[in-house]
């Protein structure tokens, strides 16, 4: 068996503009020379910034991530707004922005931060009656959408030009947030309309920009010396922020076993739900406590 399948880990990417998050898997693929990879979380073609990509068994961990938060800095232009709420889009409407100072923007965030309610756009790959709101927008259909709950931690304005009608923002936020939409809203409550014109993730999954790889030297490795694990983040990194449960011996080979544990025989710290479970000093995957049975069941396994 090629020794690559046997990789597994986190790979940051940091894409680049013009590249799907599924674009992004193909190209590595091909590097790579294995299938089983996983995105944790899509970015828009126009992005660019931190993608960390599943590899091999760590794929099996994309529907359990603990950490989900992310932040942005995005461009803006105020006065202008087009069907994708961004630069790449059609125009629908103009109107001057001159009276929006910096201290009238300011004073506008404040209604964006915390829990908010948003309503996604039409272009993106949310699904109302089977059907993706992109499809539907690429024919001209418009459909109603349910605002979702979001969660913006902070909002700050890193620069803005009057004269220009433009700026950057820095953006802290939950799972699920549109960056385009929430400039939209933005510009909806000045009265004047805005649109997002650059957009680079700085954060993602507790992974930052100095963590990532280019295509460019992943394939550069690749010709030379091979690519190993020594490229990868081990994946229990992706869920540093649990509290850990070590298991020895017999309870180690029932745990692998697949038996529930009486939580009275194990030591573990209250106040989780969820944990990491170790095996002799190896991450065996994250388990869930049912304190109704007092039980310790596994909820994901990556060992063999």
């Amino acid at each position: 068996m090629d020794c690559l399948k046997e990789l597994c880990g986190i790979l940051c990417i940091n894409k680049p503009e013009g590249f799907t998050s599924f674009d992004v898997i193909a190209k590595l693929r091909g590097i790579l020379k294995m299938r089983r990879l996983g995105h944790t979380g899509t970015l828009d073609p126009m992005a660019t910034g931190v993608l960390p990509v599943l590899v091999g068994k760590a794929a099996k961990a994309c529907d359990i991530l603990p950490d989900h938060d992310k932040i942005y800095e995005a461009g803006f232009h105020l006065g202008v707004t087009t069907d994708t709420q961004d630069v790449t889009g059609t125009i629908l409407s103009q109107k001057t922005a001159e009276f929006v100072t910096e201290e009238t923007l300011r004073s506008t965030l404040c209604r964006f931060t915390g829990n908010i309610m948003q309503i996604p756009p039409m272009y993106s790959a949310v699904s109302v009656n089977g059907k993706r709101l992109y499809d539907l927008a690429r024919q001209g259909i418009e459909v109603e959408r349910e605002a979702r709950p979001i969660t913006v931690y902070s909002l700050e304005l890193l620069s803005y030009d009057s004269n220009e009608n433009s700026g950057t923002f820095r953006i802290a936020c939950s799972k699920g947030t549109y960056i385009r939409t929430l400039i939209n809203d933005i510009g909806e409550a000045l009265s004047c309309g805005g649109i997002m014109t650059s957009l680079v993730r700085t954060k993602a999954c507790g992974f930052t920009l100095d963590d990532c790889t280019t295509f460019e030297e992943l394939q550069k490795k690749a010709d030379s010396d091979g690519i190993n694990e020594s490229i990868l983040f081990p994946l229990e990194k992706l869920f540093s922020e649990l509290p850990v449960i070590c298991l020895y011996g017999a309870q180690e080979r029932m745990y692998r076993n697949g038996v529930k544990l009486d939580i009275n025989r194990i030591k573990y710290t209250e106040g989780s739900d969820r944990y990491c479970i170790y095996g002799n000093d190896k991450f065996l995957g994250t388990a869930y406590i049912d304190k109704e049975k007092g039980e310790l069941r596994s909820e994901k396994n990556f060992f063999d």
